[in-house]
């Protein structure tokens, strides 16, 4: 199990190495200054800081579980840095995102999971749709797995269309009561068939203070924007509620993905 207090690494780009052009938001691969490769996520995309605040919450909830999540750092980019780069579209980009963003490491060799050709047991597959619930992940379907095999082993990658309740702008109340309709998609449901066993395991894990730790994590920096009122401080708690009332109501998403299994299989 990972550390109460987790903490996050900053590294500097250097350097733009090529866009990963099978993602909406246009993330690529880029150098750091500590010598290793990142697949950058950009605060200038499309769905802005709120994807990356998704990103580092719901990737680091999965590291808390013992889920297998790439290392997730902070990366500064130089308002300068795209001022060489002969794309405009991703010039753009990159001046859009100067300041803070957020990357994980990349996989080098890893290859996109494929149900048809890796098996995954019941209980890591009821591990991660469970997880998916909790965060509203609705980007983990068999079109778009969002899974990496590295080393024999899976990976969870990409977690920015999680927690979508913050795009909404409806009272995080409600949506953190609600089931998961978008499990029925889920590209390890047919497998999920631990839910109820890997529910009593996980909820005691993620415990008020390691949430609490988790968010704290967000910088200030992407929660001043005009998206909703609120201080930074505000705005991170909403995200500590909605995640403890969710967790607390556990066996409203488990039910309702049981019973997505049992219409689908």
């Amino acid at each position: 199990m990972t550390n109460l207090e987790p903490q996050l690494r900053t590294v500097d780009v250097v350097r733009y190495v090529t866009p990963l052009r099978e993602g909406g938001s246009l993330p690529a691969i880029v150098e750091a200054d500590d010598d290793f490769l990142y697949v950058q996520k950009f605060r200038g995309a499309g769905q802005g800081v709120k994807a990356l605040i998704a990103e580092l919450i719901a990737g680091e909830l999965a590291r808390a579980l013992g889920l297998r999540v790439p290392e997730i750092v902070f990366t500064n980019i130089d308002p300068a840095f795209g001022r060489t780069e002969p794309d405009e579209e991703i010039q753009d980009l990159l001046k859009a995102s100067a300041g803070l963003n957020l990357a994980l490491h990349y996989l080098s060799g890893a290859i996109t999971f494929d149900p048809l050709v890796t098996s995954v047991d019941a209980r890591l597959a009821s591990q991660i749709v469970w997880l998916d619930c909790l965060v509203t992940n609705v980007d983990r379907t068999a079109r778009n797995t969002n899974l990496l095999m590295w080393h024999k082993e899976l990976w969870l990658i990409d977690h920015g269309a999680a927690l979508y309740f913050h795009h909404t702008g409806q009272p995080w109340e409600e949506q953190a009561r609600r089931p998961f309709a978008q499990v029925k998609d889920h590209v390890l449901l047919p497998k999920a068939t631990e839910l109820a066993a890997v529910d009593a395991e996980y909820k005691p894990l993620l415990t008020p203070e390691r949430i609490r730790a988790i968010v704290a994590l967000v910088p200030d920096d992407w929660l001043t924007d005009n998206s909703s009122e609120g201080s930074p401080e505000e705005r991170r708690q909403v995200y500590v509620n909605f995640l403890e009332t969710r967790l607390a109501a556990s066996v409203i998403f488990v039910n309702a993905a049981q019973d997505a299994r049992k219409a689908r299989f």
